[in-house]
């Protein structure tokens, strides 16, 4: 969907996906309910990175993470509540 590179690293029950572009840092934290619920957080998008598409890019890779693992997001981040009524098409990663 992006040429983002997003790395993903986790410690514990506490997440983040993070995505560098042209020295800029953007990210999507989580934290880990049960091996089958995961709520998103908080995404952080500077603002050199916005309207690049960094903030759609971090949420794509939590919900093919999602699917891929067979975890279900809680989203209690407004900007990735945004994007999942944008996305019906991702209704099945969700937990609402």
């Amino acid at each position: 969907m992006s040429d983002f590179d997003i790395t993903r690293k986790q410690d514990g029950s506490k997440g983040r996906y993070v995505l560098i572009s042209d020295g800029h840092e953007a990210d999507l934290t989580y934290s880990v309910l049960s091996p089958q619920t995961v709520i998103a957080d908080h995404t952080g998008v500077p603002d050199e990175l916005r309207g690049t598409g960094a903030g759609l890019a971090l949420v794509t890779r939590l919900v093919e993470d999602a699917r891929a693992e067979g975890f279900r997001i809680v989203p209690l981040c407004p900007f990735v509540n945004a994007q999942r009524r944008r996305h019906p098409e991702w209704a099945d990663a969700f937990n609402v």
